[in-house]
């Protein structure tokens, strides 16, 4: 695998999750309680194997093989700004989406 193509399938990667993490608040307040529960648990996935891989990408380390560049972005196609701080964007988003779930699946149960 080239550098390229790790970049370009770490980016549609992060895409995937990236909008999933969004799509929960979106499918939280249109009350599909289902759906964002759904994709909460694919995005627990993605958190599980960043835990078991040192808070990185599995494909980080390949990617590295191929490159002595380490700013923040070296392996994927992000601004280095949003690379640097992925984690904490999308972890409060994702955090906050399912705060946000928990309190308007319990307050529509009553």
């Amino acid at each position: 695998m080239t550098l390229r193509a790790i970049k370009v399938t770490h980016t549609i990667v992060w895409v995937i999750f990236a909008s999933c993490i969004v799509a929960i608040s979106i499918l939280t307040w249109r009350a599909d309680y289902r759906h964002a529960a759904i994709l909460i648990g694919i995005v627990f996935v993605e958190v599980l194997v960043l835990l078991f891989n040192g808070m990185h990408c599995p494909l980080t380390p390949v990617a590295a093989r191929y490159t002595a560049d380490r700013r923040d972005n070296f392996d994927i196609y992000l601004p280095e700004w949003l690379a640097r701080h992925n984690k904490l964007i999308f972890g409060a988003l994702y955090l906050g989406g399912i705060i946000y779930t928990l309190f308007c699946w319990g307050y529509a149960r009553h």
